[in-house]
């Protein structure tokens, strides 16, 4: 059950719930320093690993601000503590890099991948490890090896291999970088003056949109209302899918996309947003 033992958590980097009045940029150093924080709290003898999404998604599309990887990356140094960038999500072009520790400019010791490994045509997930951690398993063991039944399927691993080649063949992750990611940011970022819209979160072909009660004192709608489930109903009438996550609204869209199918796209979601602030009576 959870919470797990011997696991510790500190704060994401959430500027928009936990930033207050400061800077960006001078939040996402003051949440990375709550790592340095818990290392010193549990002993750096007592702590191995530090782990975490480039962008965490599950939870809603929480960007970090562009110093909070860097510093964590400074400290888990300092600290000689293994970083591992979890790029389930973020990994293979996402946020317009072959993974998201790219966009953020930091280097990992351990990268745990699946998602776009394969696009999604078969199931498979893999580990990938630096040298520094490499050297430690063979030296103590003498191999790397896989411990479940169906690792390393022949099938899976034919349609992850064929699925990288095409993401290189057709540039689909420069696509991502210099076309449609910054497409999506620029028709993504005309919903900040929508009523319902407390921010607007972008990178690469990921988007949030956090619905508030209140945008000037970024105040949240009671639980009760259930605000993202009203918009994610009227966006699957209206055939569009937008996840909600509390009353957080994601899109995720294939890397494929075209500039044209991005202003279909924002287009149904504004009327999604209109129709959702009609039903609530914001508008």
């Amino acid at each position: 059950g959870l919470p797990i033992p011997d696991i510790e958590h500190i704060e994401c980097p959430y500027w928009y719930k936990n930033g207050g009045e400061l800077s960006k940029d001078d939040y996402g150093l003051k949440a990375a320093r709550a790592l340095e924080n818990k290392i010193n709290e549990l002993g750096a003898n007592r702590v191995a690993a530090f782990i975490g999404e480039p962008v965490l998604g599950a939870g809603g599309v929480i960007i970090p601000p562009d110093t909070y990887w860097p510093e964590i990356e400074r400290i888990c140094k300092k600290y000689d503590i293994l970083m591992i960038t979890d790029e389930v999500i973020c990994g293979f072009g996402r946020t317009g890099s072959w993974f998201g520790c790219e966009t953020y400019g930091v280097l990992p010791d351990i990268m745990p991948i699946a998602k776009g490994l394969s696009s999604g045509y078969l199931p498979i997930g893999g580990v990938m490890i630096n040298d520094r951690v490499m050297d430690v398993l063979v030296e103590k063991g003498g191999e790397f090896a896989h411990g479940f039944t169906y690792s390393g399927h022949p099938a899976a691993c034919a349609v992850a291999l064929e699925n990288i080649n095409i993401l290189q063949e057709e540039k689909l992750i420069e696509k991502v970088a210099d076309e449609t990611g910054p497409y999506l940011k620029k028709r993504w970022q005309e919903f900040e003056n929508h009523p319902l819209v407390g921010e607007v979160r972008n990178v690469g072909l990921l988007g949030a949109l956090e619905l508030v009660e209140d945008k000037a004192k970024r105040k949240h709608f009671p639980k009760d209302r259930k605000v993202g489930e009203i918009c994610r109903d009227i966006c699957i009438e209206k055939n569009i899918v937008m996840r909600a996550i509390k009353d957080i609204m994601v899109v995720s869209p294939p890397l494929t996309i075209t500039k044209e199918q991005i202003d279909e796209m924002h287009d149904l979601v504004k009327s999604c947003l209109d129709l959702t602030a009609k039903k609530l009576g914001v508008i």
